[in-house]
């Protein structure tokens, strides 16, 4: 759908080929960063169930904030180690193991 818009925006026969270094970078990204990833999405996917692997999404924040501290010297504040400690409280939830574990039955709290 966006081929039209950058034929005429970009006119692309006009730039110069890309280099070899350029084609293997594109091959790279394409087979490591996306197919490989998808490939192990799919088998932790069957491992570990679709609940479990959402579980993961809820800790990109907590990595950008620790990179940002460690790559680009920022500061980190009190209320982001609060928030930190929200979202980790939130995954221990909903895990469910901690809750078992406290439980004599081990059932879930909800289950009939």
């Amino acid at each position: 759908m966006v081929l039209p818009m950058a034929l005429t925006v970009d006119a692309p026969w006009r730039l110069p080929a890309p280099s070899v270094d350029v084609w293997v970078a594109m091959i790279g990204l394409s087979l490591v960063s996306t197919a490989l990833a998808y490939v192990i999405f799919f088998r932790v996917l069957a491992s570990a169930g679709g609940t479990n692997i959402s579980l993961v999404t809820l800790l990109i924040p907590v990595s950008a904030i620790l990179l940002g501290s460690l790559i680009l010297g920022e500061r980190l504040l009190a209320v982001q180690f609060v928030g930190m400690g929200f979202i980790g409280l939130g995954l221990i939830a909903m895990d469910g193991r901690a809750w078992n574990a406290t439980r004599l039955g081990g059932a879930p709290p909800f289950a009939q």
